[in-house]
């Protein structure tokens, strides 16, 4: 076995995947510039260590399970005037999550909710937190049946272990008093453990009715407006005045 061959097993055991794939072109590389052994161990290493980081925030992002990914850069702040580029940038620095508080986007469909929130959650992702997104519909199901799916189980966990908890869509179907219960149970469990952000077509007057008793609405609301901000969003609907035709 040549050095090279060798080089490339003693990586292979020590999973330095990124040595084991470009020995050749590193030695190479280092040939022809003239590199000292220093110069090599330091490329080596830096070149490992990102691509450690690339492959934690592949498997951040695939764990936080957004539907689709939305970007800060392709929200239109000229066409939603209910939150400034300001209040944007002060978002975008993660400071909130650090401090665990909630941020609550309320508003009807189209005002770009679900867009700021997943924006944020990418954000977050790419700074190293975890990040979970769920629809309230799927979280309803996932809380029910965590004892029996390991799927659930599994995504509960993933939940549970979130420095950031994306909750999209309360208010947009009715939940049982059973849910309501669970919602509070989860609410409460990730109090002061984690940020949660909250999208939802109701007003805070109308949770409510949504979850159907008044003392559990207010112990909810007294978890999630601990610290947190919130935005009411207002405005027409940016698909409906964006509609895109065939003809």
């Amino acid at each position: 076995m040549d050095k090279l061959e060798q080089i490339k097993e003693h990586a292979k055991e020590l999973n330095l995947n990124y040595l084991r794939i470009n020995a050749d072109k590193i030695v190479e590389e280092a040939d022809l510039n003239d590199y000292s052994y220093q110069d090599i161990l330091i490329k080596v290493l830096d070149s490992e260590i990102g691509l450690r980081d690339k492959k934690a925030q592949e498997r951040r992002l695939k764990n936080a399970g957004f539907p689709v990914i939305k970007k800060i850069e392709d929200f239109d702040l000229d066409f939603q005037k209910s939150i400034t580029k300001k209040q944007v940038n002060r978002l975008l620095e993660m400071e909130w999550i650090d401090r665990m508080y909630n941020l609550i986007f309320l508003g009807p469909p189209g005002v770009g909710k679900t867009h700021l929130s997943i924006s944020l959650g990418y954000k977050a992702v790419e700074q190293g937190y975890k990040v979970s997104f769920v629809t309230m519909d799927n979280l309803m199901h996932v809380l029910k049946t965590q004892e029996i799916s390991r799927k659930s189980k599994g995504k509960m966990n993933r939940i549970l272990s979130s420095s950031l908890v994306i909750i999209d869509e309360l208010g947009y179907l009715p939940i049982t008093r059973e849910e309501a219960n669970l919602f509070f149970q989860l609410v409460s469990a990730l109090h002061e453990q984690a940020s949660i952000i909250i999208t939802s077509n109701k007003g805070l007057e109308d949770w409510t009715e949504l979850l159907g008793d008044p003392a559990l609405t207010t112990a909810v609301l007294d978890r999630i407006t601990y610290r947190c901000e919130l935005f009411s969003m207002s405005g027409k609907s940016y698909r409906l005045e964006h509609r895109k035709s065939l003809f």
